[in-house]
């Protein structure tokens, strides 16, 4: 965890990068207007500053515990990925 205290942009950016993936493949329903769009990525943008600040001042591992979030949703799109593939097979 040394290497993201040397760079508190790239770590914020990691933050914001993983909220963004988790609100458009889990939150995201349907195509927002542009300015709802923007104020919704602003408020990401909020909560990423947020979450960089529990993970820089009090030193809970956000980084660390985000990636298995996401890690554990590729997951779950890979298995789905491959139970359609059998189901069409079976289909055939």
């Amino acid at each position: 965890m040394e290497w993201l205290g040397a760079h508190p942009l790239i770590s914020y950016l990691i933050i914001y990068g993983l909220m963004t993936y988790v609100y458009n493949k889990v939150f995201r329903v349907r195509k927002l207007p542009i300015l709802k769009d923007l104020i919704v990525y602003l408020m990401i943008a909020f909560g990423a500053f947020i979450l960089y600040l529990f993970q820089f001042t009090i030193g809970l591992p956000i980084i660390y515990c985000m990636a298995a979030a996401v890690s554990l949703m590729l997951i779950v799109r890979i298995r789905y990925f491959i139970t359609g593939l059998a189901d069409r097979r079976r289909q055939q």
